[in-house]
């Protein structure tokens, strides 16, 4: 008669632990970067919000707004203003120190008198993925009208 043999599960316990650890570790490092991340863009956000709002401030203000009033028929968006204001306003507010290889752009549009932010800066994430870059970058837009009411 044949002894039917038990098969040995010792060890399957362990092993299942060691693999759910590394499940849970795995999670752990994508909400921790992707909290990282988020809260970057928040800080990016309303650096650029800030930016087109100093920005359209510096190109829509003059000697004419001083001299000739604001008129919404008359009031122009310069460019080059605009541009100086965005810099001065990123400057002033420590905006390299804080984000390391800020760069940033800026657009300008004198008829519809907006004027647009967008500005990236590298993400140094506190833990990395297997397979994620290795040097993330995140970006973040803002955008500004000069709308005078009579």
């Amino acid at each position: 008669m044949r002894r039917l043999r038990r098969r040995d599960q010792r060890g399957q316990t362990t092993l299942f632990i060691v693999g759910l650890a590394i499940v849970l570790l795995m999670a752990a490092v994508v909400v921790i970067d992707a909290s990282s991340a988020f809260l970057r863009r928040q800080g990016l956000d309303n650096l650029a919000d800030g930016a087109a709002l100093a920005g359209a401030d510096a190109g829509a203000s003059g000697e004419e707004v001083y001299t000739e009033g604001v008129d919404p028929e008359r009031l122009r968006l310069f460019a080059q203003r605009a541009r100086e204001g965005v810099a001065a306003y990123l400057t002033a507010s420590g905006a390299r120190g804080r984000y390391p290889g800020l760069t940033y752009s800026v657009s300008v549009d004198s008829v519809r008198r907006t004027v647009t932010v967008v500005i990236r800066a590298p993400l140094d994430l506190p833990l990395t993925v297997p397979g994620s870059p290795a040097h993330p970058v995140i970006g973040a837009s803002g955008s500004a009208v000069v709308a005078p009411q009579r």
